[in-house]
Protein backbone atom coordinates (compact mmCIF):
# COMPACT_ATOMS: atom_id res chain seq x y z
CA UNK A 1 0.00 0.00 0.00
CA UNK A 2 1.12 3.81 -1.29
CA UNK A 3 0.30 6.53 -0.27
CA UNK A 4 1.21 10.23 -0.67
CA UNK A 5 0.22 14.09 -0.21
CA UNK A 6 1.64 17.28 -2.23
CA UNK A 7 1.44 20.39 -0.75
CA UNK A 8 2.27 22.88 -3.72
CA UNK A 9 6.16 22.31 -5.10
CA UNK A 10 7.31 21.12 -2.10
CA UNK A 11 8.03 17.40 -2.14
CA UNK A 12 5.13 15.46 -0.57
CA UNK A 13 5.22 12.72 2.66
CA UNK A 14 4.80 9.49 1.25
CA UNK A 15 4.16 6.50 3.31
CA UNK A 16 4.30 2.67 1.59
CA UNK A 17 3.42 -0.22 3.65
CA UNK A 18 4.38 -3.53 2.59
CA UNK A 19 2.78 -7.32 3.51
CA UNK A 20 5.98 -9.42 4.88
CA UNK A 21 5.51 -12.51 7.05
CA UNK A 22 7.02 -10.90 9.95
CA UNK A 23 4.96 -7.69 9.67
CA UNK A 24 4.51 -4.94 7.52
CA UNK A 25 7.49 -3.38 6.52
CA UNK A 26 7.01 0.79 6.98
CA UNK A 27 8.79 3.08 4.07
CA UNK A 28 8.60 6.55 5.01
CA UNK A 29 9.91 9.20 2.83
CA UNK A 30 9.49 12.72 1.60
CA UNK A 31 8.43 15.89 4.17
CA UNK A 32 6.45 15.19 7.03
CA UNK A 33 6.11 18.70 8.72
CA UNK A 34 3.43 21.39 9.62
CA UNK A 35 2.82 22.50 5.91
CA UNK A 36 1.20 18.71 5.11
CA UNK A 37 0.18 17.75 8.44
CA UNK A 38 -3.62 18.10 7.25
CA UNK A 39 -2.88 16.04 4.66
CA UNK A 40 -0.86 13.58 5.88
CA UNK A 41 -3.22 12.82 9.23
CA UNK A 42 -5.95 11.73 6.65
CA UNK A 43 -3.01 9.61 5.06
CA UNK A 44 -2.89 7.78 8.63
CA UNK A 45 -6.34 7.25 8.84
CA UNK A 46 -6.63 5.75 5.50
CA UNK A 47 -3.31 3.33 6.07
CA UNK A 48 -3.41 2.23 9.84
CA UNK A 49 -1.25 -0.68 10.92
CA UNK A 50 -3.25 -3.64 12.38
CA UNK A 51 -0.12 -4.67 14.22
CA UNK A 52 3.62 -3.31 15.03
CA UNK A 53 5.82 -3.04 11.70
CA UNK A 54 8.70 -5.54 11.28
CA UNK A 55 11.31 -2.85 9.90
CA UNK A 56 10.96 1.19 9.22
CA UNK A 57 13.06 2.75 6.29
CA UNK A 58 13.53 6.41 7.05
CA UNK A 59 15.93 6.90 4.74
CA UNK A 60 14.56 8.87 1.92
CA UNK A 61 12.36 11.24 4.84
CA UNK A 62 13.83 14.67 3.57
CA UNK A 63 12.13 17.05 6.58
CA UNK A 64 11.14 16.47 9.82
CA UNK A 65 9.56 18.74 12.35
CA UNK A 66 7.71 18.41 15.64
CA UNK A 67 4.33 18.09 13.89
CA UNK A 68 5.73 15.25 11.74
CA UNK A 69 7.41 13.50 14.51
CA UNK A 70 4.07 13.77 16.52
CA UNK A 71 2.34 11.74 13.18
CA UNK A 72 4.93 9.01 13.26
CA UNK A 73 4.55 8.45 17.20
CA UNK A 74 0.57 8.13 16.49
CA UNK A 75 1.52 5.97 13.33
CA UNK A 76 4.36 3.34 14.75
CA UNK A 77 3.65 4.05 18.29
CA UNK A 78 6.10 6.14 20.97
CA UNK A 79 8.02 2.95 22.14
CA UNK A 80 8.83 2.05 18.24
CA UNK A 81 9.43 5.85 17.71
CA UNK A 82 11.77 6.07 20.79
CA UNK A 83 13.79 2.87 19.77
CA UNK A 84 14.09 4.52 16.33
CA UNK A 85 15.40 7.17 18.22
CA UNK A 86 18.30 5.46 19.17
CA UNK A 87 19.19 2.58 16.38
CA UNK A 88 18.32 4.04 13.30
CA UNK A 89 21.31 5.58 11.63
CA UNK A 90 20.05 6.23 8.46
CA UNK A 91 18.64 9.40 11.06
CA UNK A 92 20.95 12.46 11.79
CA UNK A 93 21.69 13.41 15.33
CA UNK A 94 19.10 16.17 15.24
CA UNK A 95 16.08 14.05 13.72
CA UNK A 96 17.10 11.63 16.03
CA UNK A 97 16.57 13.58 19.41
CA UNK A 98 13.57 15.37 17.88
CA UNK A 99 12.08 12.38 18.12
CA UNK A 100 13.31 10.75 21.29
CA UNK A 101 11.75 14.28 22.73
CA UNK A 102 8.45 13.63 20.88
CA UNK A 103 8.42 10.15 21.96
CA UNK A 104 8.96 11.52 25.70
CA UNK A 105 6.23 14.07 25.81
CA UNK A 106 4.12 11.17 24.37
CA UNK A 107 4.74 9.15 27.13
CA UNK A 108 4.29 11.64 29.82
CA UNK A 109 1.29 12.87 28.55
CA UNK A 110 0.00 9.74 28.42
CA UNK A 111 0.25 8.61 31.59
CA UNK A 112 -0.63 11.57 33.00
CA UNK A 113 -4.41 10.52 34.64
CA UNK A 114 -7.15 12.16 33.72
CA UNK A 115 -8.25 14.64 36.34
CA UNK A 116 -12.10 14.48 37.00
CA UNK A 117 -13.80 17.51 37.36
CA UNK A 118 -14.58 18.42 41.10
CA UNK A 119 -17.45 17.50 42.59
CA UNK A 120 -19.69 19.16 45.29
CA UNK A 121 -20.01 16.77 47.99
CA UNK A 122 -21.16 17.37 51.65
CA UNK A 123 -17.86 14.87 53.00
CA UNK A 124 -15.65 17.63 51.00
CA UNK A 125 -17.05 20.43 52.91
CA UNK A 126 -17.03 18.57 55.76
CA UNK A 127 -13.22 18.04 55.34
CA UNK A 128 -12.76 21.64 54.74
CA UNK A 129 -14.59 22.74 58.00
CA UNK A 130 -12.60 20.28 59.70
CA UNK A 131 -9.62 21.63 58.45
CA UNK A 132 -10.52 25.40 59.59
CA UNK A 133 -11.47 24.16 63.18
CA UNK A 134 -7.95 22.37 62.97
CA UNK A 135 -6.50 25.37 62.13
CA UNK A 136 -8.33 27.78 64.52
CA UNK A 137 -7.64 25.40 67.87
CA UNK A 138 -3.35 25.70 66.42
CA UNK A 139 -4.24 29.65 66.47
CA UNK A 140 -5.76 29.77 69.92
CA UNK A 141 -2.87 27.68 71.21
CA UNK A 142 -0.30 30.03 69.57
CA UNK A 143 -2.15 33.00 70.80
CA UNK A 144 -2.45 31.41 74.40
CA UNK A 145 1.19 30.57 74.21
CA UNK A 146 2.24 34.19 73.42
CA UNK A 147 0.30 35.39 75.78
CA UNK A 148 2.13 33.41 78.53
CA UNK A 149 5.26 34.80 77.09
CA UNK A 150 4.26 38.07 77.79
CA UNK A 151 2.91 37.64 81.45
CA UNK A 152 6.15 36.03 81.99
CA UNK A 153 8.04 38.89 80.74
CA UNK A 154 6.15 41.29 82.67
CA UNK A 155 6.34 39.20 85.96
CA UNK A 156 10.50 39.65 85.06
CA UNK A 157 10.08 42.80 84.87
CA UNK A 158 8.22 43.49 88.35
CA UNK A 159 11.47 42.10 90.49
CA UNK A 160 13.68 44.52 87.83
CA UNK A 161 12.07 47.60 87.75
CA UNK A 162 15.35 49.26 85.92
CA UNK A 163 14.44 46.74 82.83
CA UNK A 164 11.00 48.94 82.36
CA UNK A 165 10.94 51.21 79.19
CA UNK A 166 9.39 53.95 80.26
CA UNK A 167 10.22 56.22 77.29
CA UNK A 168 8.40 53.43 74.80
CA UNK A 169 5.52 53.01 77.15
CA UNK A 170 4.69 56.87 77.56
CA UNK A 171 5.18 57.11 73.42
CA UNK A 172 2.47 54.41 73.04
CA UNK A 173 0.34 55.65 75.58
CA UNK A 174 0.13 59.00 74.01
CA UNK A 175 -0.53 57.04 70.73
CA UNK A 176 -3.13 54.89 72.26
CA UNK A 177 -4.82 57.07 74.89
CA UNK A 178 -4.33 61.00 74.13
CA UNK A 179 -4.50 60.77 70.45
CA UNK A 180 -7.41 58.26 70.48
CA UNK A 181 -9.81 60.72 72.95
CA UNK A 182 -11.86 63.13 70.50
CA UNK A 183 -12.47 60.14 68.42
CA UNK A 184 -13.68 58.03 71.55
CA UNK A 185 -15.32 61.24 72.54
CA UNK A 186 -17.50 62.07 69.56
CA UNK A 187 -18.58 58.08 69.06
CA UNK A 188 -19.86 57.93 72.67
CA UNK A 189 -22.02 61.31 72.27
CA UNK A 190 -23.34 59.96 68.80
CA UNK A 191 -24.65 56.92 70.19
CA UNK A 192 -25.70 57.90 73.84
CA UNK A 193 -27.58 60.28 71.87
CA UNK A 194 -28.88 58.01 69.49
CA UNK A 195 -29.78 55.64 72.28
CA UNK A 196 -31.67 58.35 74.32
CA UNK A 197 -33.85 59.01 71.39
CA UNK A 198 -34.73 55.72 70.59
CA UNK A 199 -35.58 55.30 74.17
CA UNK A 200 -37.96 58.41 74.43
CA UNK A 201 -39.52 56.98 70.79
CA UNK A 202 -40.12 53.80 72.09
CA UNK A 203 -40.61 54.30 75.97
CA UNK A 204 -42.80 57.75 74.80
CA UNK A 205 -45.73 55.44 73.84
CA UNK A 206 -46.33 54.26 76.64
CA UNK A 207 -45.51 57.11 78.88
CA UNK A 208 -42.44 56.17 80.14
CA UNK A 209 -39.92 58.55 78.55
CA UNK A 210 -38.48 59.60 81.28
CA UNK A 211 -36.41 55.93 81.64
CA UNK A 212 -34.74 56.57 78.75
CA UNK A 213 -31.96 58.62 80.69
CA UNK A 214 -32.25 54.96 83.27
CA UNK A 215 -31.42 53.27 79.90
CA UNK A 216 -29.09 55.04 78.55
CA UNK A 217 -26.79 55.04 81.85
CA UNK A 218 -27.09 51.16 82.22
CA UNK A 219 -26.19 50.64 79.01
CA UNK A 220 -22.95 52.70 79.12
CA UNK A 221 -21.71 52.01 82.59
CA UNK A 222 -22.22 48.54 82.09
CA UNK A 223 -22.16 47.58 78.38
CA UNK A 224 -21.51 50.18 75.56
CA UNK A 225 -19.01 52.42 77.17
CA UNK A 226 -16.07 49.79 77.40
CA UNK A 227 -17.65 47.57 74.51
CA UNK A 228 -17.27 50.63 72.02
CA UNK A 229 -14.07 52.03 73.13
CA UNK A 230 -12.33 48.52 72.78
CA UNK A 231 -14.12 48.06 69.11
CA UNK A 232 -12.48 51.33 68.49
CA UNK A 233 -8.94 50.71 69.83
CA UNK A 234 -9.21 47.57 68.34
CA UNK A 235 -9.45 48.86 64.44
CA UNK A 236 -6.82 51.82 65.48
CA UNK A 237 -4.57 50.37 68.09
CA UNK A 238 -4.12 46.63 67.07
CA UNK A 239 -3.94 47.55 63.31
CA UNK A 240 -0.66 49.97 63.94
CA UNK A 241 0.50 47.45 66.29
CA UNK A 242 0.44 44.57 63.78
CA UNK A 243 1.47 47.04 61.13
CA UNK A 244 4.45 48.60 62.84
CA UNK A 245 5.85 45.28 64.05
CA UNK A 246 5.27 43.45 60.77
CA UNK A 247 7.29 46.41 58.83
CA UNK A 248 9.94 46.30 61.17
CA UNK A 249 10.40 42.05 60.33
CA UNK A 250 9.70 43.01 57.16
CA UNK A 251 13.51 44.86 57.13
CA UNK A 252 14.75 42.70 59.53
CA UNK A 253 14.98 45.02 62.27
CA UNK A 254 13.73 42.00 64.63
CA UNK A 255 16.52 39.86 63.27
CA UNK A 256 18.94 42.76 64.57
CA UNK A 257 17.26 42.28 68.06
CA UNK A 258 17.98 39.10 67.83
CA UNK A 259 21.49 39.27 67.08
CA UNK A 260 22.17 41.58 69.74
CA UNK A 261 20.34 39.80 72.44
CA UNK A 262 17.78 41.68 72.77
CA UNK A 263 14.08 40.42 73.49
CA UNK A 264 11.43 42.06 70.85
CA UNK A 265 8.45 41.09 73.22
CA UNK A 266 10.56 42.84 75.88
CA UNK A 267 11.33 45.81 73.33
CA UNK A 268 7.99 45.83 71.86
CA UNK A 269 5.12 44.20 73.07
CA UNK A 270 5.54 44.80 76.35
CA UNK A 271 5.49 48.18 76.09
CA UNK A 272 2.13 48.43 73.69
CA UNK A 273 0.12 46.09 75.92
CA UNK A 274 0.76 47.74 79.16
CA UNK A 275 -0.01 51.18 77.37
CA UNK A 276 -3.34 49.68 76.00
CA UNK A 277 -4.09 48.30 79.37
CA UNK A 278 -4.08 51.99 80.90
CA UNK A 279 -5.53 53.63 77.87
CA UNK A 280 -8.30 51.71 77.60
CA UNK A 281 -9.94 51.93 81.63
CA UNK A 282 -8.94 55.66 81.06
CA UNK A 283 -11.06 55.76 77.49
CA UNK A 284 -13.65 53.65 78.94
CA UNK A 285 -14.29 56.61 81.43
CA UNK A 286 -14.36 59.32 79.06
CA UNK A 287 -17.03 56.81 76.74
CA UNK A 288 -19.39 56.45 79.80
CA UNK A 289 -19.46 60.35 80.63
CA UNK A 290 -19.53 61.34 76.93
CA UNK A 291 -22.56 58.72 76.06
CA UNK A 292 -24.61 59.53 79.37
CA UNK A 293 -23.67 63.28 77.98
CA UNK A 294 -24.97 62.96 74.67
CA UNK A 295 -28.42 61.21 76.48
CA UNK A 296 -28.55 63.77 79.08
CA UNK A 297 -28.44 66.41 76.24
CA UNK A 298 -31.31 64.72 73.91
CA UNK A 299 -33.27 64.14 77.51
CA UNK A 300 -33.02 67.91 78.02
CA UNK A 301 -34.54 68.69 74.55
CA UNK A 302 -37.01 65.88 74.02
CA UNK A 303 -38.46 65.25 77.53
CA UNK A 304 -38.15 68.80 78.78
CA UNK A 305 -36.38 68.19 81.66
CA UNK A 306 -33.85 70.16 83.45
CA UNK A 307 -30.74 69.37 83.74
CA UNK A 308 -30.47 68.61 87.31
CA UNK A 309 -33.41 65.92 87.20
CA UNK A 310 -31.12 64.34 84.76
CA UNK A 311 -28.37 64.34 86.49
CA UNK A 312 -30.48 63.08 89.57
CA UNK A 313 -31.68 60.18 87.38
CA UNK A 314 -28.19 59.41 86.60
CA UNK A 315 -27.01 59.31 90.25
CA UNK A 316 -29.69 57.21 91.15
CA UNK A 317 -27.84 54.07 89.13
CA UNK A 318 -26.15 51.78 90.85
CA UNK A 319 -22.08 52.21 91.13
CA UNK A 320 -21.59 48.46 90.80
CA UNK A 321 -22.83 48.94 86.77
CA UNK A 322 -19.44 51.14 85.99
CA UNK A 323 -17.33 49.30 88.22
CA UNK A 324 -18.87 46.25 85.78
CA UNK A 325 -17.68 48.00 82.80
CA UNK A 326 -14.65 48.84 84.72
CA UNK A 327 -13.41 45.71 85.08
CA UNK A 328 -13.37 44.12 81.79
CA UNK A 329 -11.83 47.29 80.64
CA UNK A 330 -8.00 45.67 81.28
CA UNK A 331 -9.15 42.07 79.94
CA UNK A 332 -10.47 43.22 76.68
CA UNK A 333 -6.98 45.95 76.19
CA UNK A 334 -4.37 43.24 77.30
CA UNK A 335 -6.66 40.26 74.20
CA UNK A 336 -6.31 43.64 71.78
CA UNK A 337 -3.00 44.24 72.70
CA UNK A 338 -1.83 40.58 72.83
CA UNK A 339 -3.57 39.45 68.77
CA UNK A 340 -2.05 42.68 67.26
CA UNK A 341 1.23 42.41 68.32
CA UNK A 342 1.25 38.65 67.68
CA UNK A 343 -0.23 39.33 64.27
CA UNK A 344 2.72 41.83 63.88
CA UNK A 345 5.16 39.32 64.37
CA UNK A 346 3.54 36.64 61.78
CA UNK A 347 4.23 38.84 59.34
CA UNK A 348 6.84 38.14 56.58
CA UNK A 349 9.06 39.91 54.40
CA UNK A 350 6.39 41.94 52.03
CA UNK A 351 4.15 44.56 51.75
CA UNK A 352 1.01 42.10 51.57
CA UNK A 353 1.81 39.38 54.34
CA UNK A 354 1.68 42.73 56.37
CA UNK A 355 -1.62 44.09 54.94
CA UNK A 356 -3.30 40.47 55.01
CA UNK A 357 -1.95 40.26 58.75
CA UNK A 358 -2.94 43.82 59.47
CA UNK A 359 -6.57 43.00 58.14
CA UNK A 360 -6.52 39.79 60.25
CA UNK A 361 -5.59 41.18 63.78
CA UNK A 362 -8.35 44.04 63.39
CA UNK A 363 -11.08 40.87 62.88
CA UNK A 364 -9.49 38.70 65.35
CA UNK A 365 -9.72 41.67 68.32
CA UNK A 366 -12.79 42.62 67.56
CA UNK A 367 -14.38 38.91 67.52
CA UNK A 368 -12.43 38.25 70.77
CA UNK A 369 -13.76 41.34 72.37
CA UNK A 370 -17.36 40.43 71.52
CA UNK A 371 -17.13 37.16 72.65
CA UNK A 372 -15.62 37.98 76.20
CA UNK A 373 -17.87 40.59 76.43
CA UNK A 374 -20.81 37.92 76.20
CA UNK A 375 -19.02 35.83 78.52
CA UNK A 376 -18.48 38.85 81.09
CA UNK A 377 -22.10 39.64 81.08
CA UNK A 378 -23.34 35.88 81.90
CA UNK A 379 -20.87 35.72 84.64
CA UNK A 380 -21.66 38.37 86.45
CA UNK A 381 -25.48 37.70 85.66
CA UNK A 382 -25.00 35.11 87.50
CA UNK A 383 -23.08 36.38 90.61
CA UNK A 384 -25.71 38.79 90.77
CA UNK A 385 -24.29 42.35 89.80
Amino acid sequence: MTGRTGHGDQQPGELVIESSPAGPRVRISGEWTLAHYRALYALLATQPLDRPPSAVDLSTLRALDTAGASLLVRLLGQDHVAEIARTAPELSAERRRLLATVATASARANAEPLQRPPTVSWTRHLAALGLRVEDGGRQIVLALGFMGQVLAVVAAGLLQPRRWRLAALSRQLQHTALEAIPIVALLASAVGAVVALLGITVLGRFGAGVYAVDLVSYAFMRELGVLLTAILLAGRSASAFTAQIGSMKANEELDAMHAQGLSPIEMLVVPRVLALMVALPVLTFVAVMCGLGGGAAVAVFSLDLSLLRVLDLIAQVPLEHYVVGMIKAPFFAFVIGVIGCLEGLKCQSSAQSVGSHTTSAVVQAIFWVIILNAAAAVFFVEIGW
